[in-house]
């Protein structure tokens, strides 16, 4: 994504930003709200780090990346499946050698023609250690990466020797293994191209980042304006089929998505991909007809950090698999969402092939004497106190109270807290570097439709979402099966295998599955909200 992601965490709130009034715009056509004359405006969130592919794995880069490129293959707005972008084609024998070739004639935004070496230059630099890009992990696959990306010392190499170029629109792919998802994940924006303009400063270019896709950065109207908008103009020179129906975007940062959704219900915001828990009752009484809710492959979890000593420890899996079964799925998913989300039984959402509803066994089972005895029997909970960390400014906090609730009423104590921080940047920094001391949530917005994505992206030794610290050799062994396997039930028979044993490892807690509940306001039309929740940003439509 999930890419993610959006391989992309579901980040459910803005960093502190802007107040209930939009930015204003150096153009003098102005729209509705100050905007340009055709442009919408879009609930999004300050992006972690510089705008680069390789670089994001949460829900602010993405949008702007989706906004701003088009790589191999996009993903179906209705089912989620892959579906060519620039691939012309992409044929395997035996899913370990790959012929790619792209599409003619697609130009970046300063009219350089995309060609294959646009490609595996990217895919270099992306994978190259010395860069420090938090996706690099996604280049794992291909042959050569642990020249370019060692465990320890420098880089003996820049290139993937997997990654050759044949033409001006062909290259090739060598896997270490064969990997039977492999295209289905070339949608997944690390996998996108770059100019050459990057190379001379990719610092500067994270911050007005030059693409192929229907939109481009408009500097004119305040490009990236930080902790507050990034705004985007239409690409006429877009070579693909998903033109843009409006003139562009400007992704706005309100302080909470409570603030958000007040902008969007007085039409000063045009779409909101998430309603707040405050408002999930009302909002489709307050919205009517642009109310929507819809199916997401999005799944809320609780993580623990195994790096540390006292969470990791032999034995403490009892303690996980305690505070897991403490927790009264039902009652809150229908107290806090009027049981529209679902009370999970996988880490994989509903929709990705292999989802079960009792792959889980007992651990996601509501049981406070067992949760009790299992705790016990781990040495109790590290510390005495088990904090749940998340944002303040987002919609979490109503939830992570009722769990801890849930739990502090199970044991028959206050065992459990929120933990909160200020916003979000600072949240996924302490997670990124390794400092968490106790849980924290961690929501997955799938990026592709295949298990992959769910469980190896997150779960397999040092993959670039596992934020955990999990590392299991019997895991890895089967997702590494898994992903070779060229039969479907084979590979759902491995996955499911590889889940039993995260069942009994617990390296995080999955809750509940998310739906889609959005919006958009009078301003606008034909707003559409993929499988993956993310707003289909190319046919929302400006009212006159």
């Amino acid at each position: 994504m999930r890419g993610t992601t959006r391989v992309k965490w579901v980040v459910g709130v803005a960093v502190l930003g802007l107040a209930a009034t939009a930015c204003a715009s150096d153009s003098d056509d102005k729209g509705s709200n100050g905007l340009p004359s055709g442009y919408f405006s879009a609930y999004s969130t300050e992006p972690q780090k510089a705008i680069q592919p390789a670089n994001s794995n949460e829900t602010g880069g993405f949008y702007a990346l989706q906004l701003m490129f088009r790589g191999l293959y996009t993903y179906d707005s209705k089912t989620g499946q892959p579906v060519p972008a620039m691939a012309e084609s992409v044929e395997s024998p035996d899913a370990t050698n790959y012929t790619i070739k792209i599409k003619p004639n697609w130009t970046f935004h300063n009219g350089e023609k995309v060609t294959a070496k646009s490609y595996v230059d990217a895919w270099n630099w992306g994978a190259n250690s010395d860069n420090k890009q938090i996706n690099a992990s996604w280049f794992e696959l291909i042959e050569g990466y642990a020249a370019v990306h060692p465990k320890e010392g420098a880089p003996t190499t820049k290139e993937l020797s997997g990654l050759k170029v044949v033409d001006e629109n062909t290259f090739t792919v060598k896997l270490t293994q064969p990997v039977s998802s492999f295209k289905s994940r070339l949608g997944y924006v690390v996998y996108n191209p770059l100019p050459q303009e990057f190379y001379k400063d990719p610092k500067k270019y994270g911050d007005a980042p030059i693409g192929n896709g229907p939109f481009q950065i408009d500097t004119g109207n305040g490009g990236w304006d930080h902790k507050k908008s990034i705004t985007v103009k239409k690409f006429d020179n877009f070579a693909g089929t998903d033109k843009a129906k409006s003139n562009g975007v400007r992704l706005l940062f309100p302080t909470t998505y409570d603030a958000g959704y007040t902008m969007l219900r007085d039409n000063k915001l045009d779409v909101i991909d998430q309603i707040p828990t405050s408002a999930v009752g009302t909002y489709k009484q307050d919205l009517g007809d642009r109310a929507f809710e819809g199916p997401q492959f999005t799944i809320q979890k609780v993580g623990f950090p195994l790096y540390d000593a006292a969470w990791g420890a032999p034995g403490k899996e009892k303690v996980r698999q305690g505070l897991s079964m403490a927790i009264d799925r039902e009652g809150i998913t229908k107290a806090l969402y009027k049981g529209a989300e679902k009370p999970a039984t996988d880490w994989l959402a509903p929709g990705i092939p292999g989802y079960s509803k009792d792959v889980t066994g007992d651990l996601t089972k509501f049981d406070p004497v067992r949760a009790k005895q299992l705790i016990t029997e781990g040495g109790g909970i590290p510390g005495g106190k088990f904090t749940i960390a998340t944002n303040a400014d987002g919609p979490h906090k109503e939830w992570i109270t009722a769990v801890c609730n849930s739990i502090n009423e199970s044991l028959g104590q206050q065992a459990c807290e929120p933990k909160l921080y200020p916003e979000f940047s600072t949240f996924r920094d302490d997670i990124t570097n390794k400092k968490m001391t106790g849980g924290s949530r961690t929501a997955w917005k799938g990026d592709y439709p295949f298990p992959d994505n769910f469980l190896a992206d997150i779960y397999k030794t040092d993959a670039a979402s596992n934020d955990s610290g999990y590392s299991s050799p019997v895991f890895d062994d089967l997702a590494k099966q898994a992903m070779a396997a060229t039969n479907q039930d084979e590979a759902i028979k491995l996955w499911q295998q590889a889940e039993q044993q995260m069942a009994k490892d617990v390296p995080s807690i999955p809750l509940w599955y998310y739906v889609t509940k959005a919006g958009h306001s009078k301003n606008v039309s034909n707003v559409q909200f993929d499988p993956y929740g993310n707003p289909v940003w190319t046919e929302v439509t400006v009212n006159k």
